[in-house]
């Protein structure tokens, strides 16, 4: 990863390995809140030269540690500064949406030497979709800067008459500030002395409020503080299996950083750097994968959701009433109404997967309370989903774009040759894809479910009967017997888009297949066709439109393997769930700290190491919570308060000999317990049960 990325709520820093932000740079590095960046260069200089790297770490998300030297310097025969004798070290990290840098020089030098340090600034508050490329339009202008005591200050006037302003602050006197950026820093230290001057570098929007700065380490103190209490609420998970507890640590870390709060309780955004922003599929999802380790944040996710469904019928975002959002953003052409983010709508499976993280959660917590708060927006996705959704009457759900700026395919394979027949030409609109009409009958029978348990029997029974006609008739059409599998979608004239891909695995979570048809489904899916050995691709090998290093069509994503090997747990294939795993496992060991990537090429095991996408998300949300997901489905676990049960069914990995867990919430109580490997049986204890729930062998 030859970036450096930090995070924390709603601000993320984005720099090369040396920790500079060099301008123009393709990646778009820079400092960035509410999609403008506020800071577009960030050059450190030691007497005016580069200084040399000697490590970078990114082991942690929330704080970067980058250590420099710097270069032999002479000039005219005469030393000034002998090479590598000034060791340089830049720690940053984010509190209360301000970036603080401290920069600690320390002279190895056998005598006193004096040095300047100088730092290079510059800020074009410019939106991300130009940073990107995706995107002209109409922007304000830069409005000069002010300099005073220990402060600089860059201004912008928006096109959407939004005052921005990026202010600079340091923590001792500078030598030299020129008001276009420069700050010079002189020291003069003995053998073995240091010191340091810290940087605070805060993006000001509009009316809102300067923070208090704090001392570096009253805010250290706080942010690390805010971590010990996400690890209190993050139920403890201990194995033997090393690579295991390496992935589920990396997880639930990358997660953190991930979070964000928009004032209706913490959600997971899609990922860094460049979707730090809500999505409704890919924050519902990464809920849903939490739900065993912290059900407060698809509590969050809902609520969030909810404060943002459709109201009204707007092509221009693709909106309709019900529907769930697909991605907000918040920049200047947001603002203006120059892209129709604000937020856009076009995703077809957001809706019916907002009802199924509703139905999971409140299986979980028991939180009914919650459903009767949400019972209008419920509703609302309920009558999108018959109304909307199914444009023509035929119980499908199908997408078609209608905004000019906005995205075409609207299923999770979003690129545009995602969507293939058999014979390469890549299927019209409106489609409608064979995961979303899973995701609709399990919606509606998860939902009958807690209907049922509070009393509203004959909603329960329209519900049940709804998801009863629409799973016939979609074995009906979506069926196909000379390949013994689901085709990924019907087209716009209801034909088949008979490609063998990883959609239909997703049907496994969703009790809508028969038994015949779980068994044909899951073959496929861990066939050398489909199974490369580190996990299920998005298309199978020898497919019209297979391509191993292809985004959508041959490669490999952790999240959908997720979902699937969820679904192999469920129905009780938890050797073939167990394969997947460990194909995945034995991936994220070749990977950067041992991070499950965004997704990566689609080569075969016995082809040598994973391949690595070319541009992916690091981290990345969904391929944060796959890990959380895989514990799942080793022990089996199914909580259902509508019957006050835990359906548990561990199968441990074949090199794993002990998992524990503790503290996971399910009602009102926790539950604990260690799975054991004994003379090749597994043995189960519970070590606490406070739910009031019975536990159920399966």
């Amino acid at each position: 990863m030859d970036y450096r990325v930090i995070k924390e709520n709603d601000l993320f820093l984005l720099t090369d390995t040396k920790g500079n932000i060099p301008e123009n740079h393709p990646y778009g590095l820079g400092l960035y809140t509410k999609d403008t960046r506020f800071l577009s260069k960030l050059d450190l200089r030691i007497n005016g030269e580069e200084p040399i790297l000697l490590s970078s770490d990114a082991t942690e998300n929330y704080m970067a540690k980058i250590l420099l030297t710097n270069p032999h310097m002479e000039k005219d025969g005469e030393l000034i500064l002998w090479r590598e004798s000034v060791e340089i070290e830049r720690l940053r990290f984010i509190c209360d949406d301000i970036l603080y840098e401290t920069i600690k020089v320390k002279n190895y030098y056998p005598k006193s030497i004096s040095f300047n340090v100088s730092v290079h600034m510059d800020v074009d508050f410019a939106d991300m979709f130009i940073v990107r490329g995706f995107q002209t339009g109409k922007v304000g202008q830069r409005q000069g800067q002010t300099a005073e005591d220990n402060t600089l200050t860059y201004h912008y006037a928006g096109a959407d008459d939004i005052y921005r302003a990026t202010k600079v602050q340091w923590d001792r006197p500078a030598e030299k500030v020129n008001e276009e950026g420069s700050i010079q820093f002189n020291f003069t230290l003995g053998h073995g002395e240091e010191d340091t001057v810290t940087l605070m570098i805060q993006p000001l929007i509009g009316e809102k409020q300067e923070k208090t700065l704090r001392s570096v380490q009253e805010a250290m103190e706080q942010l690390k503080h805010s971590y010990e209490q996400w690890e209190e609420k993050i139920v403890k998970v201990t194995t033997d299996y090393q690579p295991l507890q390496r992935l589920i640590d990396r997880g639930i870390a990358d997660l953190k950083v991930l979070l964000t709060d928009l004032g209706y309780g913490q959600f997971p955004v899609a990922g860094l750097p460049w979707f730090g922003v809500p999505f409704g599929r890919d924050s519902l999802i990464a809920a849903l994968q939490m739900l065993a380790f912290n059900p407060e944040i698809a509590k969050g996710t809902l609520l969030t959701m909810a404060n943002t469904q459709g109201q009204s019928v707007d092509p221009w975002r693709d909106e309709q009433p019900g529907k769930i959002m697909h991605e907000i953003r918040f920049g200047e052409l947001a603002n203006t109404n120059q892209i129709p983010f604000t937020p856009y709508y076009g995703t077809i499976d957001a809706t019916p997967l907002f009802l199924i993280l509703l139905t999971e959660y409140v299986k979980w917590t028991g939180d009914f309370e919650l459903v009767k708060k949400l019972e209008g927006n419920i509703e609302a996705a309920l009558t999108w989903i018959d109304q909307y959704g199914d444009r023509d009457g035929d119980l499908f759900v199908e997408y078609h774009q209608e905004s000019s700026k906005g995205i075409a395919n609207q299923g999770w394979k979003d690129s545009g040759d995602s969507i293939v027949h058999r014979n390469g030409y890549y299927a019209q609109t409106p489609i409608a894809l064979s995961e979303v009409q899973g995701y609709v009958y399990q919606a509606k029978t998860g939902l009958a479910d807690i209907y049922e348990a509070i009393g509203r029997t004959e909603e329960a029974e329209t519900l049940r009967s709804e998801a009863n006609a629409l799973q016939v008739k979609f074995d009906e059409a979506f069926w196909m017997d000379d390949v013994s599998f689901y085709a990924i979608a019907l087209d716009g004239n209801k034909q088949q888009v008979g490609t063998i891909t990883s959609n239909p695995g997703h049907l496994l979570m969703s009790g809508m297949l028969s038994s015949e048809r779980v068994e044909a489904v899951s073959k496929i899916l861990l066939s050398s066709k489909m199974f490369s050995g580190y996990g299920i691709r998005t298309m199978g090998e020898e497919e019209a439109g297979y391509n191993p290093m292809s985004y959508h069509d041959g490669s490999i994503w952790p999240h959908d393997n997720s979902l699937i090997i969820l679904g192999l747990s469920k129905i009780g294939k938890q050797e073939e769930a167990n394969n997947v795993i460990q194909g995945l496992i034995d991936t994220s060991s070749h990977f950067e700290y041992d991070r499950l990537p965004e997704l990566f090429c689609g080569y075969s095991k016995e082809r040598g190491k994973p391949v690595l996408y070319p541009v992916a998300c690091s981290p990345q949300a969904w391929a944060a919570g796959t890990p959380l997901l895989f514990i799942q489905s080793i022990l089996g676990m199914f909580p259902d308060s509508t019957k006050k049960q835990i359906h548990l069914s561990p199968q441990l990995l074949p090199s794993m000999n002990e998992l524990s867990l503790e503290g996971i919430v399910v009602g009102n109580g926790q539950l604990s317990l260690t799975v054991r490997r004994e003379n090749d049986e597994v043995a189960m204890d519970i070590m606490e049960n406070t739910t009031g729930y019975e536990i159920v062998m399966r």
